[in-house]
C-alpha cells in the first residue's frame, strides 16, 4: 500500500501545460475524501467540550470503511471544524481509535449548509448515521449558468 501512496504523491508533484504549472489531477479511479469529523465518525462534539474529544467513540462503520477506502489507494482527509489548538487531541483521537489518512483540516466554517464552488468536480455525498460503500444515485443539483 505504501507503494500506492508513493505513486500517488509522485502524481500530485508539479505538472505542466504548454508550458505553464497546472493543478494536478488524480487518476479518475483514485477519490480524495474530505471527511468530516463531529457527527460523522464519531458523536457530536462540539468545539467548546475539547474534553470529550479525548473520549469519544468511533462509529465502527466508518473506522471500516474509511480504512478500506485507505487500504484501495483512496486519499483520506478529515475537514472538521474543530479549531487549531484542538489538533493534538485529535491527532491523538484518530490514531489511537485506528483510523488511517494523510492528512488533517482544521478550521473548516461552523453551522453546515456547505456550498463548495471549485474548478474541479466536486461529489457530495451527506452522511445520515451509516457509513456503507457508495452508490451512485441521480439527484437534482444547482450549477452556474451558462
Amino acid at each position: 500500500m505504501e507503494d500506492k501512496n508513493k505513486d500517488l504523491d509522485n502524481l500530485l508533484k508539479d505538472k505542466s501545460e504548454n508550458g505553464e504549472l497546472i493543478s494536478p489531477v488524480l487518476p479518475k479511479e483514485v477519490k480524495n475524501y474530505l471527511i468530516d469529523i463531529d457527527g460523522t465518525i464519531t458523536e457530536d462534539v462540539p468545539n467548546e467540550e475539547p474534553e470529550r474529544m479525548k473520549t469519544c467513540a468511533p462509529f465502527e462503520d466508518a473506522l471500516h470503511t474509511i480504512n478500506k477506502w485507505y487500504d484501495k489507494g483512496h486519499r483520506i482527509c478529515f475537514f472538521t471544524s474543530r479549531t487549531e489548538e484542538h489538533r493534538e487531541i485529535t491527532e491523538k483521537w484518530l490514531d489511537d481509535s485506528g483510523f488511517k489518512y494523510h492528512s488533517l483540516l482544521m478550521g473548516k466554517p461552523r453551522g453546515g449548509n456547505y456550498h463548495w464552488i471549485d474548478n474541479h468536480l466536486v461529489k457530495a455525498t451527506r452522511y445520515k448515521g451509516k457509513f456503507t460503500d457508495l452508490v451512485e444515485k441521480s439527484v437534482k443539483i444547482q450549477v452556474f449558468k451558462d
